[in-house]
């Protein structure tokens, strides 16, 4: 129950309702009152390796970008989940990040999408590897690469593979493969 109320302290509240059609801000102030069977809800699921098909649903809103507005490519996806399944999402990150820390899996020269860390960080090392090559007279060539939806692209067999090789086994792999599979969305526009 604490961690609930913990995570929901953390969730930017907007106006934006997913498939459920509840507005995360007006549930926020009422999460004490629910944070229990949430919470008891979310230990099911976790101890059941399945998340319920109705979580997995995505409300996606195509925002425009940029230029002409009949062109398909200027718009964004914004996917809007239900409220709660956030709360399962959440969760289940604090529980595999902190067995990434302990396992050691995670190179220390990993910035991005790290809390106290900074990408920043990267540009920096690079900066230092590029001085110390010029120091020595040698030379610095960088390979830079933008996987364009790369996010899209993540085949979900070969990142539970992945999961397995790190030790995540039994009923939490489940628990992503399920997560993954029977995953739904529809456009809603205007």
């Amino acid at each position: 129950m604490e961690e609930i109320l913990s995570l929901s302290r953390s969730l930017k509240v907007t106006h934006s309702a997913g498939t459920d059609d509840l507005d995360p801000y007006l549930i926020s102030p009422v999460l004490d009152l629910i944070a229990k069977p949430l919470a008891a809800i979310i230990n099911c699921s976790f101890s059941n390796g399945i998340i319920p098909d109705k979580l997995k649903i995505a409300k996606v809103i195509p925002i425009h970008k940029q230029a002409l507005k009949d062109d398909v490519k200027n718009y964004r996806p914004i996917s809007i989940l239900p409220f709660f399944s956030k709360f399962f999402e959440k969760s289940m990150y604090v529980r595999l990040y902190d067995f990434i820390n302990k396992q050691g899996i995670l190179c220390s020269t990993q910035h991005g999408f790290q809390p106290g860390h900074s990408t920043m960080m990267s540009l920096i090392n690079l900066q230092d590897k590029i001085s110390e090559a010029m120091d020595r007279n040698e030379y610095a060539i960088g390979v830079f690469i933008d996987i364009a939806k790369a996010f899209d692209t993540v085949d979900h067999r070969l990142l539970l593979k992945k999961l397995d090789n790190i030790g995540v086994r039994g009923v939490a792999l489940d628990w992503f493969q399920n997560y993954l599979s029977n995953k739904n969305r529809y456009v809603s526009c205007n």
